[in-house]
């Protein structure tokens, strides 16, 4: 073993959970807890409140960001676990879950199966891309940002009263093939989260998109 290896191992924390007090890992780990109960409503189809707990999701994903840039202290291994943290929920919250939407309002039918791939395997592609080359400076993103695609289908399924359910079926399935093709492409992109402003549109819409699918469960 090398000296490098031998300092890193010595410096490691006692245990696994030892990063989950870290503030934007809370956020993060919050994040995923409304991911969980938007799979889980997706599943039983009550889809008002998946919806709720997918934009609540990209609330607590922007949160975790503005939070770790503004704390101090923050040591070099705090940073890469909650870089990687982070990778592994939007995965879930952002592949996993639109994908599961898909199916769940297809009625599982083998039909929306490639769809629900396609979307899957866009996020993951998209994740994997970044986590290895890394994001260029600036202000625009190459491709969609992931949290658009829980943003655009919070909105896209206020229209699902509007038609019926077979032509709603079939807006679902364009629009995710079409935000898992934005994912993946080569167009510029605004890079929302960080800025102030659209930080306080998201909680805007959040709350907004809230009490709209609150009110039509009830």
């Amino acid at each position: 073993m090398s000296i490098e290896n031998s300092v890193h191992q010595e410096s490691r924390p006692n245990s696994i959970i030892s990063y989950v007090g870290d503030l934007p890992n809370i956020c993060s780990l919050a994040g995923l807890a409304c991911t969980t109960l938007a799979i889980y409503y997706s599943i039983l189809g009550v889809y008002s409140a998946a919806m709720i707990g997918m934009i609540w999701a990209v609330a607590f994903d922007w949160a975790d960001g503005l939070i770790a840039r503004r704390m101090k202290g923050r040591t070099g291994d705090d940073r890469i676990f909650g870089g990687q943290l982070d990778v592994l929920i939007d995965v879930v919250s952002y592949g996993v879950t639109p994908a599961i939407l898909l199916l769940s309002y297809g009625k599982f039918d083998l039909l929306y199966l490639p769809g629900a791939f396609l979307m899957l395997a866009a996020s993951a592609i998209r994740l994997s891309y970044f986590s290895t080359f890394g994001l260029a400076g600036g202000t625009k993103y190459t491709g969609l940002a992931l949290d658009n695609n829980n943003i655009i289908l919070v909105f896209i399924f206020l229209l699902e009263g509007v038609f019926s359910e077979g032509v709603f079926s079939a807006i679902l399935y364009a629009s995710g093939l079409g935000l898992a093709a934005l994912n993946v492409s080569q167009i510029k992109t605004p890079k929302l989260s960080g800025n102030p402003i659209n930080v306080l549109i998201l909680a805007a819409y959040t709350l907004v998109m809230t009490v709209i699918y609150g009110w039509k469960l009830t």
